[in-house]
């Protein structure tokens, strides 16, 4: 195990704790989306008006700027100190306000054409395409606040500041449960749509993420100053990057694009069944894949500046590792508890018991792709950190291709759920690739480890399916009843009897990881009881 693997684990750990938090409150916002609007035209509408802007969200908050921007702000911090860092930063703060916003501007003008280019079945249902363009103009300038908290999110990770930054998305997300509680009730009213409400919650939310950071990275003696220094090469660096960086990461978010504008034509619900399956598959991607990558990108960047690759490929092994641990029993607790997990958080008020079965069966198709999208977090930020960025960027453009094809082909047998299932297999050919070719880069990623590990965790995580699936069926029995205390009563006792089984077949099969956190677990209860 490397020097940094407890490092890694404890801020992977925090990380995820504010992770946590944040998509705990994103599922409390969905169940109120889900709660007022359902599965309807108004929410379709919403979804596909704010995919594009959520869609940068995902590739600057989560891909891109991480592999782009962190390891160079890092080196400017290590090898020139705060003030050529903070330099570098106000340059690309500036920049990407500037070119999100010719964006904005260029987006609120194309939204009509936009707009009918990808939901052009739309048009079938009256007000339904205007409706779209409409909520489409109001969510763009989330662009430019959405990539301002990307870069101080940034800035705060080279730092060493893990947790703000990791929970700021939650007040996007207290934003829209709020602002939607309040103000969705008495919208009819005085004359508002109420998924305009929606809309105007997304843009507070936004501005919300970017004042929570901004304290932290001033009292670490950020100052904004609107310029940008051209000549500075560290900025042509983070330039040169940012783009096939956001290619190289952008695969599952152009590929749950790409769902979106095929879903339109599926009828009806379609695009937020597979929005709300998607968002419950990325739970997990959320506290698992990405705390891991956030915090082994950092500690991988100096490492390469260092050229000590054996502790980078002994770090990428041991991170691959700590994912798994998380994520191979998350996919199969997801395909076993589909449907009381989704029943139990969103079939309420306008979501039926029709729309739970069409979102489970999503999910379930979803959630074979989780190791995917969880290995690309981890892996394609080292190629950059390599300068190699030209390896993730096309093995993306070919799953980008290859994702297109598979849905094609599968939405004519399997429909909406054909999308889904396509975009899994896509993120698992897509981390298979990069995986190997990173093998190749470093000559090595400690294969026969990771290869140990999975084969442990798969078969841990087996024992744990097998105790869920049973525990469900069994429970249905002895606790009847629709009633939602019921239900979730039944889910908890079904997850908490799956996790004990996965805990006893973990230490059985003696997997190195699992030993490490309930360690590190352990001491941090000792610590407060001390």
């Amino acid at each position: 195990m490397p020097q940094s693997a407890p490092r890694l684990a404890r801020s992977a750990g925090v990380i995820g704790l504010a992770t946590m938090t944040s998509r705990v409150l994103g599922l409390v916002r969905e169940q109120v989306l889900a709660y007022y609007f359902g599965a309807g035209d108004a929410m379709d509408a919403f979804r596909v008006a704010f995919r594009v802007p959520n869609l940068l969200r995902d590739l600057f908050a989560e891909g891109a700027m991480s592999a782009a921007f962190v390891p160079t702000f890092t080196s400017h911090l290590t090898q020139g100190g705060r003030e050529r860092a903070w330099r570098l930063g106000n340059s690309v703060v500036n920049g990407l306000i500037v070119v999100t916003g010719v964006l904005v501007i260029g987006g609120f003008f194309l939204a009509p054409a936009l707009v009918h280019f990808f939901a052009a079945d739309f048009a079938a249902v009256p007000g339904k395409l205007d409706l779209t363009i409409l909520l489409a103009r109001i969510v763009l300038p989330f662009l430019t606040l959405v990539a301002l908290a990307a870069a101080l999110m940034g800035m705060l990770n080279a730092l060493g500041h893990f947790f703000v930054p990791a929970v700021s998305p939650a007040t996007f997300n207290l934003a829209g449960i709020v602002l939607v509680a309040a103000l969705v009730p008495v919208a009819p009213a005085v004359g508002v749509e109420p998924i305009i409400i929606v809309a105007v919650a997304t843009l507070v939310g936004g501005l919300a993420q970017v004042a929570m950071q901004w304290p932290p990275l001033a009292r670490e003696g950020f100052r904004y100053r609107p310029v940008i220094d051209v000549h500075d090469e560290g900025l042509r660096r983070v330039l040169l990057l940012m783009g096939p960086g956001t290619i190289g990461l952008a695969a599952t978010q152009i590929n749950v694009f790409v769902n979106t504008v095929l879903a339109t034509g599926q009828g009806t619900g379609a695009v937020s069944w597979l929005d709300y399956a998607f968002r419950l598959m990325y739970l997990p991607i959320g506290l698992f894949g990405v705390s891991v990558a956030t915090a082994s990108t950092p500690a991988v960047s100096r490492m390469v500046a260092e050229q000590a690759f054996d502790r980078v490929r002994s770090t990428i092994a041991h991170a691959i590792g700590l994912m798994m641990l998380l994520n191979v029993p998350a996919t199969l607790g997801l395909i076993v508890l589909a449907e009381p997990i989704v029943r139990v958080i969103f079939e309420h008020g306008s979501f039926t018991a029709a729309d739970t079965a069409a979102t489970a069966a999503a999910l379930r198709f979803y959630a074979l792709g989780l190791l995917g999208y969880s290995v690309v977090r981890i892996v394609s930020p080292t190629f950059y950190a390599l300068d190699k960025s030209r390896i993730p960027v096309g093995v993306s453009i070919g799953s980008v291709v290859a994702n297109v094809a598979l849905n094609l082909a599968l939405v004519e047998v399997l429909g909406y759920r054909g999308l889904a299932l396509g975009t899994s297999i896509t993120a698992l050919l897509n981390g298979a690739v990069q995986l190997l070719l990173l093998r190749r880069e470093l000559r090595g990623i400690e294969g026969g480890v990771i290869a140990g590990t999975f084969a442990r965790v798969l078969a841990a995580s087996l024992v744990m399916a097998a105790v869920a699936w049973g525990a469900d069926r069994v429970l249905l029995d002895a606790l009847p009843g629709d009633a939602l205390v019921v239900q979730a009563l039944r889910l908890g006792l079904a997850i908490g009897l799956a996790v004990a089984a996965l805990g006893v077949a973990a230490t059985a099969l003696r997997i190195p990881e699992f030993r490490e956190a309930v360690d590190l677990v352990l001491r941090r209860l000792k610590r407060r009881a001390s």
